[in-house]
């Protein structure tokens, strides 16, 4: 898709990310609200029976967050207290907090400093006799080796849940996420690259996994005939609505060319940064990859010691000039309640620099050339003006 260009910069805010709904999809949801049926139905159905097919027919349940998909996940895994699960300190907290739902204990290992994503020779160092998972994180929806991390829960008998909520429409060697492996989730939040306002959806590997991920997500509960019911096991309220499953339905047709233009600002992010000198700057970009990723976020590190402000001014200057920047994300494990359970400062501290440091610009598919030139120009003038001497 080629890259939408203005002939000047807009000053409009431009925020960080923003979801794109058509028209089509605005009237679908408003039939589904006069049809009467809103709460979980046909839509939901409908949607579940559409990423079953994207993800090569594996069985999917949707659910109204991609952060219950992965608890249900584990509690279908039998992973319960007494039991490890290793994951990455540089994701939304969620991520390990799913750990702490279930009883059992997260452990965290350090990211590979490049890609930002869990460094899997730390992870295999890290692994004991308690240990049941691993949840590696797509960060930007960029994939964790998926050959080293299968081969890694092969040799120590490990399920794997993937947190893939930023990386719906990646792929790896050819082959979808979501198409193959263990459990994986994803998030279709408000900020993701296809969206149902809130929710996500989980793959599963077999019809008994399935059926156990519909009696988690409604109370336990197992209906038969007009008036049967049984409840096996402790469940939550995580159902999708059909309202919300609806905006999802009408997100689906236009992956590819969200991915498409995704890439395409992303190559803009790149030869513009180029051109203004970055490298010299210390700014570190991502991992250029576009083949893999689907650019669901564009975020550099920033150099904190060649700069005499903090992230936090850099922010609010980028605020003054009307562009949105956000954080992806602190380090888990300086948070309190992980503090409680035993971690420091110093324990992982490329995930710390990181957590210090990234920016997240702007990214989305209704962005011009001349945004992304405006985000360039804005930041690289904030990094000269308060550049260590």
């Amino acid at each position: 898709m080629p890259l939408p260009a203005s002939a000047a910069p807009s000053a409009h805010f431009l925020p960080f990310a923003r979801p794109t709904i058509d028209e089509e999809t605005i009237a679908g949801v408003a039939e589904v609200l006069r049809s009467g049926w809103i709460t979980s139905g046909p839509q939901v159905k409908a949607l579940e029976a559409k990423i079953s097919e994207y993800c090569g027919g594996r069985p999917v349940r949707a659910f109204n967050s991609g952060t219950c998909t992965m608890e249900i996940a584990l509690r279908i895994a039998g992973v319960g207290p007494g039991a490890e699960v290793i994951t990455t300190p540089l994701s939304w907290v969620a991520t390990s907090n799913v750990v702490l739902e279930v009883g059992a204990r997260p452990v965290f290992a350090d990211i590979d400093p490049v890609t930002r994503n869990l460094d899997l020779d730390r992870v295999e160092a890290a692994i004991t006799p308690a240990t049941r998972a691993l949840i590696p994180v797509d960060v930007t929806g960029l994939p964790v080796d998926r050959d080293r991390l299968y081969a890694l829960a092969t040799k120590h008998h490990l399920r794997v849940v993937e947190d893939a909520a930023q990386a719906f429409g990646s792929q790896w060697r050819g082959r979808r996420i979501g198409a193959f492996g263990d459990f994986v989730s994803f998030s279709f939040h408000a900020n993701k690259n296809i969206t149902t306002a809130e929710g996500g959806c989980l793959v599963l590997n077999d019809d008994r996994e399935a059926r156990l991920a519909e009696q988690y997500r409604l109370q336990g509960v197992v209906r038969s005939g007009f008036d049967g019911m049984e409840v096996e096991l402790v469940g939550g309220k995580f159902n999708l609505t059909d309202v919300a499953a609806r905006i999802g339905l009408g997100q689906l047709p236009h992956l590819e060319a969200f991915t498409a233009q995704r890439r395409a600002l992303a190559r803009a992010y790149f030869e513009l940064f180029a051109a203004a000198g970055a490298p010299d700057l210390g700014l570190r970009l991502p991992v250029p990859d576009f083949v893999n990723s689907n650019w669901h976020m564009f975020q550099v590190v920033l150099p904190e010691e060649r700069l005499t402000v903090r992230r936090t001014e850099v922010m609010a200057q980028m605020h003054a000039a009307g562009i949105g920047t956000g954080v992806h994300y602190p380090a888990i494990h300086l948070f309190a309640l992980y503090r409680r359970q035993g971690w420091k400062a110093g324990d992982f501290p490329h995930a710390e620099y990181a957590g210090r440091n990234l920016l997240t610009l702007p990214l989305f598919p209704a962005m011009t050339a001349a945004d992304v030139r405006r985000v360039v120009v804005t930041l690289t003038d904030i990094l000269l003006k308060h550049r260590k001497s």
